[in-house]
C-alpha cells in the first residue's frame, strides 16, 4: 500500500525510464539507485489481517535486501501450498495500518497510537455503591466456608420463559433458601424506574411463572416501589449534588403517580406515547431492558412473593393487564389452554428412566418432552381461522380430527398434535434434497389443486386456494420442477401442472358442443380482464398494429408479471413448450406423463391463435408427437385385453389427435403446415379408412381416436383444405353412412361404447357438412378465377365438385327419417340426438347450396324441399315429443337462468375455465336434456327452406304458436344478462342463434300468420334486446338484425294502429304522470310547436333513413363482418381461423341507439382537441342527429322496456351531446322539437326518481367534467334558450353532488343571467330543489351573495332564484344545534338581511313561506312574521345593538 510521497529534497535526481530503453537499460537504473543507497520515493506498508490475530510486523521479518541481488519477496505466500477446499479466507477491507510520512516524529506517532497502561488505568471509572446494600457473610465456625456441591441442594425453583442448566437451577435454589437470612427490604431491591413503566405498554417478557399476580400487576406493582432512577441519572447536571437531584426528581414521579387513579395512568400513558418520538420511545425501552433480567432474578429469588402484593396500593387490575386485554387477538379458551400446561412427570413418558442408566439420576423431564403423547387435536375458538391441512390425497382434515400417527401425517412442525401438511409445509417440502419428498409434495400439491378446482373446498376454507398458490408463486415452482433432472419430480410437476391448467369436464362439453351449429367455432382462452395498462391503446391504431404494440409490451415484462393476469401466456414466455418436447423426445417417460403432457399442450393451443404459432415453430415438438404418437404402424399386441403399457412412444394415441386437431383450429395457415409439412394428411387417411375395430388399439381408445381422425378432417375442410381425401376415401364414408342405421338396434343396450359411436357418427356428418360447404362454392371460385385479372388475388377452386357430394344426401335424409321415429323415447333420444341434429345442420348446408348451383333443376329443387316439409317435418313438429321439447327451453336457457353460467368458486381470472367442473345439470344448456341444439339445428333448416321456397313459409306457422317458444322469447328479453364471461360467452352464443332463427322466421311470416299481429311487439323487443347482446365473432347476425329486423315497420304496428295518436291524447290527459310536458320555448325563430303524436309519425315514416343512418355509423365493424359473413354464409375459402375474436364484451353497447349523436360529440371534440374549429356542419349531420333523436323517441314512446337497461343519467348525458356539438346545432327546429319531446319523458317522476348522477356512468369518465363543458357552452352560444337552460338546471337538485351547484354559484355566475327559464316551462318540480334544507355553508354564503349583489335575481333566472330565497330563508331562521361557524353565519346573514336597502329582496328573504307553483314569484309569502321567527329576530338584532336603544321589529 502506497503510505506517502517524501517531501524531502534530494542532492542527486535520477531520471526516470524514457519510451525506447531497453531492458538493459532498466536494470542499470536500478543498481545505479541500489548503489547510491538513496531512499525510494514510496514505501510499501503490509496492512494486516484481522482474521490472523494480532498484527506481525512484516517488515521486520523480511531479510535485508543485499545490494548486489535483485530479491522480490512475495508477501503471504506460505512455504507449504495450501488446499484447494476450502479456498483461502477473504482478506478484510479494513486494515489497522494508517498513512505514515517519513519526516513524522516517532515519538508523536508513539502518543498519538499506542495504548499504554497508564491510558488504561486514566480511564477507570468507578461504579458508585453509596446506594448499594451492604451484606455481611453469614458467619461459620468452620475456618474456612464449607464447599457447596449441588448434589446437596434440590431444585425447588420452577424455571420461568427461557430454560436454564441443572448447575443454574441448583444455584438459584441455593440462593433462595439463604435468601430468608439476607435478604434487603423490598425498597432496596426494586431497580426499575416509574416513569418508564408508565411509558412502556408491554407487559414484561420475563415473569416468573410462580407469581401469584399477573404481568399486568407486577407492572403496576414497580410503577410505585421502585426507589432509584433508571433513565435520569443526573451526569449532565455538572454538579457534586447531581445524583441527589436526579433521585428528588423520580421520588416527585413516585409521589405524582400515586396520587393517580388507573384511568388517568392510562390516559396520560396515551398522551405521552402519541407526543413522543417513536424513536424515543423504543430508545427508553431498550434502557428499560436492560434491568428486566435482573428484576426477574430478584423477583424468583422472593420466597415469599405475596407479601409485595399485599403492600401494593392499587386494584390487582394494573396498567399492564389493561393493556393487555384490550391487544389480546385470542379467545379465552386459547389463554387457558396455554395457563394450563402441566408438569410433565414419569407417568408422562413412554419410556421410564432408570437410575441405573449412566447419568439418568437427575431427570431433565423438559428434554424428554418431545416423547410424551401427542394430545387430542381440538378445534381452538380463535378470531381467526385456523390454519389448513391436508392428507397425502389432498383431503381436507377438520380441525378437531385425531388421526392415528401410522398414517404419516404427524410431524414436528407446528402444531405437531394436528395430523396432515399445510401448503406452506408442501412448498417447504418440495424444495427438499431429497428427491421422494420433493415428489411427493408435488403430488399432493397437484391433488389440492384438482380438488379445490372441483369446488370440494368452497364451504370450508375462506378464500381461494388457486388463487393462493399462485399468488406464492406455485405456477413458478412447477416450472422450475420441470428442468428437474429426477424423473419422479418432473413426472409430479407435470401432472401438478395439468391439474392447474385443464378441466377435463370443459374439454367433454367443447367436444360435445364441436357438432352443434357453428360448433367448431370457440372463443379463445384469454383472460378478458388484463390490466388496465394493456386497454389503453391509440384509437388510430388498426388491429394489426394493436396487436404488435401489445405483443411487444408482454416480451419486455417479466414472466412473473405476465402470468399474473394470463398463465398460458407466461408459461409461453418461459418456453415451456421447448421444455415439453425434450421430455417427450429424449425422457420419454411413462404413459400417464405422456398424455399430461398431451392434454397440457392442448390447452395452450386453445388459448389463442399466437399460441398455435408458438407450438407449430417450437422445434422438432410435432415431430416428435406426429412420429412418436400418431405412428401408421405399431406393436399389435397393444390391442390386446389386459394389456399394461409401459411406454405409450411408438403407439397411436387419441389424445395426440386432438392436439393436432386443436391446433388446427387456430388458423388457417396452421393446419395447411399439420398437413403438408408435418404430413397429416397420411394420418388422416391412416386413421379414417379404417374401421374401429380393426385398428391394433383397445375398442375405447380406437374408437375416440377415428372420431378426433374426423374432426380433425371436418377442421380442414372448414377451411377448404384436405378435399381431395374426399375422393380417395368417398368408399369409406358412403361405408360409414350405411352402417348409421343400425345404431337403432344397439341403441336399447346398455354399452359404454354407444355414445362413443354416436359422437363418431356426428363427426362423420360434421365433415360432411364442410365437405358440402366447400363444394357449394366451386362455381363461384371458377367464375371469379376466368373474371378477374392477373393483378388480384386469386382463389383457385376446390378439388371437389358438387356432383361428387349431391350423392350422398339420400343416405343422410333416410337415415334422419329413423332416427326421429324414436323422438318419443326418452332415454334412446337423449342419446341420438347430437346425431340427428347434424342431419338437421347437413340438410340446411345442402339445400342453401344446392339452390345456387346451376347445374341443379330449380324445379326439382323446390319439389324436394315440398316433400321434405310434407313428409317429414310437418308431421315432426306435430308429435307430443316435440311441445316438451319447446316447454324445455325457458328451464335449460342461459338468459332466463343467470346462475347457470356463474363462474366456478375457485375460478381465478388468469385461468381461463368454462366452469365445467363436476359436470352441467341435465337441465342446462349443455346438458342431456337440453333441446337447443335440435331446436336450434330445426330452425336453421326451416328458414333455409323458407328462404328458397316462399311458398312453404305458412307450412312453418305452427312453429312460432307454441307456447313454450313464446313463453321462452317472452321471459328471455325481460331477465338481465349474465355477465360476459369465458363461463358463459361459450354458451350464450349458441342460445342466441336460437333467437335469431326464430326472428328470422317471424319477419318471414308478418303479414301471412293472422295471429302475427298479437307478437309483433314481442319479436321486436327480442330483436332489439338480443342486438345489444350478440358477442364477437356474431356480427353477420348483428347486421341482419339491423337490415331487416329492428327498423322494419312490420314490428311498429302502433305506427299504423293509432299510436301516434294515441300520444296525443295521453298528453292532454296527462295520463300516469304529474309532471308538466310542455315543451320548453327556443330562442331562435318562432316555429310552430308540433305535438308528441306529430313527431311520432314523422319518425315513423322515416323508418328506412334511420335504418340507413345506423348502418353507416356501424362501418367499424367492416372488417369483422366479413370474417363473420364468411363463416355464417359457408364461405370456406375466407374463413381464416376457427377461434372467434377475443371476448370483450358484446359487440354493440348498452347504449347503442344513441351511437350516432357519440360519433358526432367524439369526432367535434377531437377535430378541437387538434385545433381545428367546426363552425358550420354540414346538413348531413343536421338529418343524422334528427333522425336519431327520432329512434330514441319511437323507442321511448312504443318501446320503454328495451331502454331501461341504460340508466336516465346516461341518457341525458347523450342528449347533451347536442349542445356540445357545433354552435347553435341544437337552435335547428326538428332537432330542438325532438330534444325537447324527449326531455318531456326523461322528466317524468319515475324518470327523475331513478336519476342518479353520482353514480358511475357507462363511457362517460366525469359527469361533473361533462357538466362544466356544458357550463362553458351555455355561456358561449346558448342565446338564454329556455331548452338548454333546463338541461343546465337539471343536475343542480339538492340529492346530488353540490359541486355541481357550486360550479354554477362559484365559477360561473354569469350564466345566471341568461338563465331564464320560466317557471311555467320548468318541467321539474322545485321541491327537488329545496328540500331537504342545505347544509352547505360555502354554497349558502355563495346564495346570499349572488342574492345580495344582484346577480341573481327573478327576472333573470326565476328558476334558482325561488332555490336561493327558500334556502337562505330556511339557513338564517334555523335555530336547530349547530357549529359555532355556522350559528355565527346564519346570525350575520339575518343581521345583514336586516339591513338590506332592497326592500323586495328584504322581504322574500324574510317572509318566505314555501313554494307554489301558481305564484308568479314561485312562492307565497307570509304577511307578518310568525312570532317565533319575530322573536329569534328580535333577539339577533338586540345582542347586534348591544348598548344603544333596542331595535323595534314589526
Amino acid at each position: 500500500m502506497v503510505s506517502g510521497i517524501s517531501p524531502q529534497k534530494q542532492d542527486k535526481m535520477f531520471s526516470r525510464p524514457k519510451p525506447g530503453e531497453s531492458e538493459a537499460d532498466l536494470i542499470h537504473f536500478q543498481n545505479q539507485f541500489l548503489a547510491a543507497r538513496a531512499s525510494p520515493a514510496v514505501k510499501i506498508v503490509k496492512k494486516a489481517d484481522k482474521r490472523k490475530g494480532e498484527e506481525r510486523n512484516s517488515d521486520a521479518e523480511r531479510p535485508q535486501l543485499q545490494d548486489s541481488k535483485d530479491v522480490v519477496m512475495l508477501d503471504d505466500f506460505p512455504d507449504i501450498l495450501p488446499a484447494l477446499t476450502p479456498g483461502p479466507p477473504k482478506k478484510s477491507k479494513i486494515k489497522s495500518a494508517c498513512v505514515h510520512f517519513d519526516d513524522e516524529d516517532p515519538e508523536e506517532r508513539l502518543e498519538n497510537h499506542d495504548q499504554h497502561i497508564t491510558a488504561v488505568f486514566s480511564k477507570i471509572i468507578e461504579r458508585d455503591t453509596s446506594a448499594e446494600a451492604v451484606t455481611m457473610p453469614v458467619p461459620t465456625g468452620d475456618p474456612f466456608p464449607r464447599i457447596f456441591h449441588r448434589s446437596e441442594i434440590k431444585s425447588e425453583v420452577k424455571v420461568g420463559s427461557g430454560r436454564k442448566s441443572i448447575f443454574a437451577q441448583k444455584m438459584a435454589a441455593r440462593r433462595a433458601a439463604e435468601k430468608p437470612a439476607t435478604a434487603p427490604s423490598a425498597e432496596c431491591t426494586q431497580i426499575a424506574s416509574a416513569s418508564l413503566d408508565v411509558l412502556n405498554p408491554e407487559g414484561s417478557a420475563e415473569e416468573a411463572p410462580g407469581a401469584n399476580s399477573s404481568n399486568g400487576d407486577n407492572k403496576a406493582d414497580d410503577v410505585f416501589i421502585s426507589q432509584r432512577p433508571c433513565i435520569i441519572t443526573g451526569e449532565g447536571l455538572g454538579c457534586q449534588k447531581s445524583e441527589q437531584e436526579a433521585q428528588a426528581i423520580h421520588e416527585e414521579n413516585l409521589e405524582k403517580l400515586q396520587s393517580m387513579s388507573q384511568e388517568e395512568i392510562l390516559k396520560e400513558q396515551e398522551r405521552l406515547l402519541a407526543q413522543l418520538d417513536p424513536s424515543l420511545v423504543a430508545f427508553l425501552k431498550s434502557r428499560r431492558s436492560g434491568n428486566v433480567g435482573q428484576k426477574n432474578e430478584i423477583k424468583m429469588e422472593q420466597n415469599r412473593p405475596e407479601e409485595f402484593v399485599e403492600s401494593l396500593t392499587v386494584p390487582q387490575c394494573g396498567v399492564g393487564t389493561s393493556l393487555a386485554m384490550q391487544e389480546s387477538g385470542l379467545e379465552e379458551s386459547v389463554r387457558r389452554d396455554e395457563n394450563m400446561k402441566m408438569e410433565i412427570t414419569d407417568d408422562d413418558l413412554p419410556v421410564k428412566p432408570r437410575k441405573e442408566w449412566i447419568h439418568m439420576d437427575n431427570v431433565e423431564f423438559e428434554k424428554l418432552e418431545w416423547m410424551k403423547d401427542l394430545p387430542s387435536p381440538r378445534q381452538k375458538k380463535t378470531k381467526k381461522g385456523m390454519q389448513a391441512r391436508f392428507s397425502l390425497k389432498g383431503d381436507l382434515i377438520p380441525a378437531d380430527a385425531d388421526l392415528p400417527t401410522h398414517l404419516g401425517l404427524h410431524h414436528h412442525g407446528e402444531e405437531a398434535e394436528r395430523a396432515g401438511y399445510s401448503l406452506q409445509e408442501l412448498f417447504h417440502l418440495s424444495r427438499s434434497q431429497l428427491i421422494q419428498q420433493r415428489t411427493l409434495a408435488l403430488q399432493v400439491l397437484g391433488r389440492i389443486v384438482q380438488k379445490a378446482r372441483a369446488g370440494e373446498f368452497a364451504s370450508s376454507l375462506k378464500g381461494s386456494v388457486l388463487r393462493l398458490l399462485l399468488d406464492a408463486g406455485f405456477l413458478f415452482l412447477l416450472r422450475f420442477s420441470l428442468d428437474d433432472a429426477v424423473d419422479n419430480v418432473m413426472a409430479a410437476s407435470v401432472g401438478a401442472l395439468r391439474a392447474l391448467l385443464v378441466s377435463s369436464d370443459d374439454e367433454k362439453y367443447l367436444d360435445c358442443t364441436f357438432s352443434w351449429y357453428q360448433g367448431m367455432a370457440a372463443f379463445p382462452f384469454v383472460p378478458n380482464n388484463e390490466e388496465e395498462e394493456e386497454e389503453e391503446e391509440e384509437e388510430e391504431l388498426t388491429g394489426t398494429e394493436k396487436s404488435q404494440n401489445k405483443k411487444q409490451k408482454d416480451e419486455n415484462k417479466p414472466d412473473a408479471d405476465v402470468a399474473r393476469y394470463d398463465v398460458v401466456k407466461g408459461l409461453l414466455k418461459t418456453r415451456i413448450q421447448h421444455r415439453l418436447r425434450y421430455i417427450l423426445e429424449v425422457v420419454r417417460p411413462v404413459p400417464t406423463v405422456v398424455l399430461d403432457i398431451l392434454h397440457i399442450l392442448t390447452r395452450i393451443a386453445r388459448h389463442s391463435s399466437e399460441a398455435c404459432i408458438q407450438l407449430l415453430d417450437c422445434p422438432r415438438l410435432i415431430e416428435t408427437i406426429v412420429r412418436e404418437f400418431l405412428p401408421t404402424r405399431w406393436d399389435p399386441h397393444v390391442a390386446e385385453p389386459g394389456c399394461l403399457l409401459t411406454s405409450l412412444h411408438g403407439v397411436a394415441c387419441a389424445a395426440a389427435m386432438k392436439f393436432i386437431r386443436v391446433l388446427a383450429s387456430g388458423g388457417r395457415s396452421a393446419t395447411a403446415r399439420l398437413l403438408n409439412k408435418f404430413e397429416m394428411k397420411s394420418r388422416l387417411i391412416r386413421f379414417t379408412a379404417e374401421d374401429p375395430q380393426d385398428l391394433l388399439l383397445p375398442r375405447e381408445e380406437a374408437i375416440r381416436l377415428n372420431t378426433e381422425a374426423f374432426r380433425l378432417w371436418a377442421v380442414a375442410a372448414g377451411y377448404g383444405q384436405a378435399c381431395d381425401l374426399y375422393r380417395d376415401l368417398y368408399p369409406v364414408l358412403v361405408r360409414i353412412l350405411q352402417s348409421l342405421p343400425e345404431l337403432l338396434s344397439t341403441s336399447h343396450e346398455k354399452n359404454p361404447m354407444f355414445e362413443l359411436s354416436v359422437q363418431r357418427a356426428a363427426a362423420v356428418v360434421t365433415l360432411l357438412v364442410h365437405v358440402t360447404q366447400t363444394a357449394g362454392c366451386t362455381v363461384e371460385l371458377q367464375a371469379k378465377l376466368s373474371s378477374s385479372c392477373e393483378d388480384s388475388e386469386q382463389i383457385p377452386p376446390p378439388p371437389i365438385t358438387w356432383n361428387q357430394v349431391s350423392g350422398l344426401q339420400p343416405f343422410l335424409e333416410t337415415s334422419m327419417k329413423k332416427f326421429l321415429q324414436v323422438i318419443s323415447w326418452t332415454e334412446t333420444w337423449q342419446i341420438l340426438q347430437p346425431l340427428t341434429t347434424t342431419y338437421m345442420i347437413y340438410l340446411g348446408v345442402y339445400y342453401s347450396a344446392c339452390s345456387q348451383q346451376p347445374s341443379v333443376n330449380p324445379v326439382d329443387c323446390l319439389e324436394e324441399l315440398e316433400r321434405l316439409t310434407s313428409e317429414v317435418l310437418q308431421p315432426l313438429l306435430s308429435q307430443p315429443a316435440m311441445h316438451s321439447m319447446w316447454d324445455l327451453l325457458r328451464p335449460c336457457s342461459a338468459l332466463c337462468n343467470p346462475l347457470s353460467c356463474s363462474p366456478a368458486p375457485e375460478s381465478v381470472f388468469s385461468i381461463v375455465s368454462l366452469s365445467c367442473t363436476g359436470g352441467k345439470p341435465p337441465l342446462s344448456l349443455v346438458g342431456s336434456k337440453s333441446p337447443f341444439p335440435f331446436l336450434t339445428a330445426l330452425l336453421f333448416l326451416i328458414n333455409s327452406i323458407t328462404h328458397i321456397h316462399k311458398g312453404l313459409i305458412s307450412k312453418y306457422s305452427s312453429v312460432l304458436s307454441f307456447e313454450g317458444l313464446k313463453d321462452y322469447l317472452h321471459q328471455s328479453w325481460q331477465t338481465a344478462p349474465p355477465s360476459v364471461t369465458p363461463a358463459s360467452a361459450w354458451m350464450l352464443r349458441h342460445e342466441y342463434h336460437l333467437q335469431y332463427f326464430a326472428l328470422v322466421l317471424a319477419r318471414k311470416m308478418a303479414g301471412t300468420c293472422p295471429d302475427y299481429s298479437r307478437h309483433a311487439s314481442l319479436y321486436h323487443c327480442v330483436a332489439m334486446a338480443l342486438l345489444s347482446r350478440l358477442l364477437p365473432g356474431s356480427e353477420h347476425l348483428a347486421y341482419e338484425i339491423l337490415l331487416d329486423l329492428a327498423f322494419n315497420p312490420e314490428f311498429l304496428l302502433e305506427g299504423k294502429t293509432g299510436g301516434p295518436e294515441a300520444a296525443d291524447f295521453s298528453d292532454i290527459l296527462h295520463l300516469g304522470t304529474s309532471a308538466k310536458l310542455s315543451q320548453p320555448g327556443s330562442a331562435a325563430a318562432s316555429f310552430s310547436k308540433p305535438t308528441r303524436g306529430a313527431l311520432l309519425r314523422d319518425s315513423y315514416q322515416n323508418l328506412p333513413a334511420i335504418r340507413s343512418c345506423y348502418l353507416s355509423h356501424f362501418v367499424h365493424l367492416q372488417p369483422a363482418l366479413v370474417h363473420s359473413q364468411a363463416s355464417y354464409q359457408g364461405r370456406n375459402y375466407l374463413i381464416q381461423s376457427m377461434l372467434l375474436p377475443e371476448v370483450r364484451g358484446p359487440i354493440l353497447p348498452s347504449d347503442w341507439p344513441f351511437f350516432p349523436l357519440i360519433s358526432l360529440y367524439n369526432k367535434v371534440t377531437n377535430a378541437e382537441t387538434r385545433g381545428a374549429v367546426l363552425n358550420s356542419l354540414p346538413l348531413d349531420l343536421v338529418n343524422t342527429v334528427t333522425w336519431n333523436l327520432q329512434w330514441v323517441l319511437l323507442l321511448e314512446t312504443w318501446r320503454p322496456k328495451t331502454l331501461q337497461t341504460i340508466p336516465t343519467a346516461a341518457k341525458l348525458a347523450r342528449l347533451m351531446c347536442i349542445f356540445l356539438t357545433g354552435g347553435d346545432l341544437f337552435l335547428e327546429a326538428p332537432i330542438h322539437c325532438y330534444t325537447a319531446a324527449l326531455l318531456s319523458v326523461y322528466c317524468q317522476p319515475k324518470a327523475l326518481d331513478s336519476l342518479n348522477l353520482d353514480a358511475p356512468l357507462p363511457g362517460l369518465a366525469s359527469f361533473h367534467d361533462l357538466y362544466i363543458s356544458l357550463l362553458e357552452q351555455f355561456e358561449g352560444v346558448s342565446f338564454g334558450d329556455p331548452l338548454f337552460g333546463v338541461f343546465v338546471l337539471l343536475p343542480l337538485q339538492k340529492r346530488f353532488s353540490v359541486h355541481l351547484r357550486l360550479s354554477v354559484f362559484g365559477e360561473h355566475t354569469s350564466i345566471l343571467r341568461a338563465l331564464g327559464v320560466p317557471l311555467q316551462q320548468f318541467p321539474v318540480s322545485l321541491e327537488r330543489y329545496t328540500s331537504p334544507a342545505e347544509d352547505n355553508l360555502n354554497l349558502l354564503r355563495h346564495y346570499f351573495r349572488t342574492l345580495v349583489t344582484g346577480a341573481l335575481r327573478s327576472t333573470w333566472c326565476p328558476v334558482l332564484y325561488v332555490v336561493a330565497v327558500a334556502h337562505v330563508n330556511s339557513f338564517i331562521f334555523s335555530q336547530d344545534v349547530t357549529t359555532q361557524e355556522a350559528d355565527a353565519a346564519r346570525k350575520s346573514m339575518l343581521r345583514k338581511t336586516w339591513l338590506l336597502v332592497d326592500e323586495t329582496l328584504k322581504k322574500h328573504l324574510l317572509y318566505y313561506k314555501l313554494l307554489n307553483a301558481e305564484s308568479p314569484l314561485g312562492f307565497d309569502l307570509y304577511e307578518q312574521l310568525p312570532p317565533i321567527r319575530l322573536k329569534y329576530l328580535q333577539m339577533v338584532m338586540q345582542k347586534d345593538n348591544k348598548g344603544n336603544a333596542p331595535v323595534l321589529i314589526s
